[in-house]
């Protein structure tokens, strides 16, 4: 931990949701709930890991079981490692994941349902507008503590960082060439929604989440700025043309042989039929 002062909770500010985006961020909590509830169905699909796929796939497990009336779809988040250790374990049919395999992972088969970026976010009142990447590996390595550092205000900067196991910090530590005993965070979050929420109600607050989730939330209002990376926008556009350079990819993720019905929801959600939810999360379709 740094010396800087403990961030006071008090601070943080919440706007009411419209009901679409309580949908994308809840979209996990609601597939899961749809689980408990009693069903007729023959056979349940559980799903499992990244928060940030989580929200799609509960959208596309919906439609899913709008179509095949005897199959249902489980989606509960946790992290693309709870996915992997669900997959491997038995305990999920289907793993999800937001990150590439590493060596020790190729056991597992991913199926890319969309293509997703990370983006750096501050509280929309920070006049700071970008940082270089040599800025951002010294704010989260605790070398640069006070926005004025950097072009700023004269305020201690809060670091937000992602909690072990989130496929969102493996991706950001892989990009600045950062290990995870480096980073001196102020405050550790789990999903996009926290850090989101914990950026947009502390001004001095900087973060990374999603490009999907952060886009969305500024198409509502919330009090978050998106930072360009080495001079590009973190826009779907440029995520789709590959001139981000924090892109990703967003899987589903088996072992062994797919059953019939798992192979089913897994072409389905690599079909067109669901672009028009993928688009409307502001991730990017795989062709």
């Amino acid at each position: 931990m740094s010396d800087r002062p403990t961030p006071t909770p008090r601070r943080l500010q919440f706007k009411p949701f419209s009901s679409l985006w309580v949908r994308l961020l809840t979209g996990a909590v609601l597939g899961g709930l749809v689980g408990c509830a009693p069903s007729n169905r023959h056979e349940t699909l559980v799903v499992t890991g990244s928060s940030t796929v989580a929200p799609l796939a509960g959208e596309m497990g919906q439609r899913h079981e709008s179509q095949q009336a005897d199959v249902q779809v489980d989606v509960q988040s946790g992290g693309s490692s709870r996915g992997i250790a669900d997959v491997r374990s038995g305990m999920a049919d289907i793993g999800m994941i937001s990150r590439d395999l590493t060596p020790e992972e190729q056991d597992l088969t991913t199926h890319v349902i969309a293509q997703d970026g990370i983006t750096v976010i501050v509280h929309e009142s920070n006049p700071i507008t970008s940082l270089t990447d040599r800025e951002i590996v010294g704010i989260y390595a605790g070398e640069i503590e006070n926005w004025q550092e950097v072009g700023g205000e004269d305020a201690p900067i809060v670091v937000v960082n992602k909690a072990d196991g989130r496929a969102t910090l493996d991706v950001f530590l892989d990009y600045f060439r950062l290990e995870s005993r480096q980073i001196q965070a102020d405050i550790v979050i789990g999903d996009n929604t926290q850090g989101l929420k914990t950026v947009a109600g502390n001004p001095h607050a900087i973060g990374y989440i999603s490009i999907g989730t952060a886009q969305a939330a500024v198409d509502h209002g919330e009090a978050i700025l998106l930072l360009p990376i080495n001079g590009i926008a973190p826009s779907p556009e440029n995520v789709a043309n590959g001139t981000f350079p924090l892109g990703r990819s967003l899987s589903l993720m088996t072992s062994d042989s797919p059953s019939e019905s798992v192979q089913a929801f897994i072409d389905f959600a690599q079909s067109d039929a669901v672009h028009d939810l993928i688009e409307a999360q502001n991730l990017v379709p795989v062709p």
